[in-house]
């Protein structure tokens, strides 16, 4: 299996941060956040249940640029096999 080694930027963590301690963010935000941040500093790759929901919101209208930008990050750092 290939290894992707990409990691969560500085940029992202610091906004995955503060979406998981906002009481306003959606479960969808915090979900995508804490997978962000697991990955931040870590060898780990993004899990298939995720990568799929991170495609579905870059796919979807009604997501903003803060949860796409977080979706993006995820797939960015997924197993490029799948």
């Amino acid at each position: 299996m290939s290894k992707n080694s990409k990691q969560t930027s500085n940029k992202v963590s610091s906004l995955a941060s503060k979406i998981l301690r906002s009481p306003s963010s959606s479960s969808i935000q915090k979900e995508l956040a804490g997978s962000a941040l697991s990955q931040s500093h870590s060898s780990k790759q993004t899990g298939i249940d995720m990568e799929s929901k991170a495609s579905q919101v870059l796919k979807s209208d009604k997501y903003n640029d803060t949860t796409k930008t977080l979706a993006a990050s995820i797939l960015s750092q997924s197993n490029k096999e799948r």
